[in-house]
C-alpha cells in the first residue's frame, strides 16, 4: 500500500494546515506557495482519484461537489470571480497525485496562467 498523500495527512491532522471550508466529501485549504493573491486548494477527502479525468469518469457527483465548494470559497475570499485549475500529469505541473483544484483570484493579469 502506498503512503497517504499530503492532503490525506492534512485531513488527518498529521500535517498542520487550516481547513477553511469543508463539506461531507470535500475540503479546502490555502496553498502554501500562492501564485495569486487568493490561491486556495479544493480537495476530495478520498485519495481514490489521481486526477480530474479519473474523478469525472468515476464520480461526477463528487466533482460537482468540489466545484460547488470552489465557488463558495471564491465568493467568501474573493469577489466571486475565480480561475479553477486542475493540473493533470507531471508534465502539466501536477506534483501531488491526489486530485485537487486550484482556486485563483485577485490581481490576475489577463494573460497569466496561474499555477
Amino acid at each position: 500500500m502506498s503512503e497517504p498523500s499530503v492532503f490525506t495527512r492534512i485531513l488527518r491532522g498529521e500535517i498542520p494546515s487550516e481547513i477553511i471550508a469543508e463539506t461531507e466529501n470535500v475540503f479546502a485549504i490555502r496553498d502554501i506557495a500562492p501564485q495569486a493573491p487568493v490561491h486556495l486548494l479544493v480537495i476530495p477527502k478520498t485519495e481514490e482519484y489521481r486526477n480530474v479525468v479519473e474523478l469525472a469518469a468515476a464520480d461526477p457527483a463528487l466533482l460537482s461537489e468540489l466545484i460547488g465548494l470552489a465557488n463558495s470559497i471564491a465568493a467568501e475570499h474573493a469577489d466571486g470571480d475565480f480561475r479553477l485549475i486542475f493540473n493533470t500529469g507531471a508534465g502539466a505541473g501536477q506534483t501531488v497525485f491526489h486530485v485537487h483544484a486550484h482556486v485563483l483570484a485577485g490581481g490576475l493579469s489577463e494573460g497569466s496562467l496561474g499555477g
